[in-house]
């Protein structure tokens, strides 16, 4: 399955989770990654939750997106 995300989409998910991951995750260079790309290239290091997850943010919108009638989440 393809989806297509829009900017309005991105925006959307950033307001529902507000809040949600407070930690501001660290951006780390990557000399591997930037000798392949010919650039810079920045790792959103998201393992540095508190959950030592990057699904946080992802769990949270999904949960957060559910219509209000939804009977829960398992």
């Amino acid at each position: 399955m393809v989806t297509t995300l829009s900017l309005a989409d991105i925006l959307a998910a950033r307001r529902r989770i507000a809040g949600t991951a407070t930690l501001d995750t660290p951006l780390v260079p990557s000399p591997f990654l930037a000798r392949i790309a010919g650039h810079d290239v920045l790792l959103k290091l998201e393992i540095a939750q508190a959950t030592g997850a990057f699904k946080l943010r992802g769990a949270a919108n999904a949960v957060l997106a559910l219509p209000e009638d939804a009977a829960g989440v398992t």
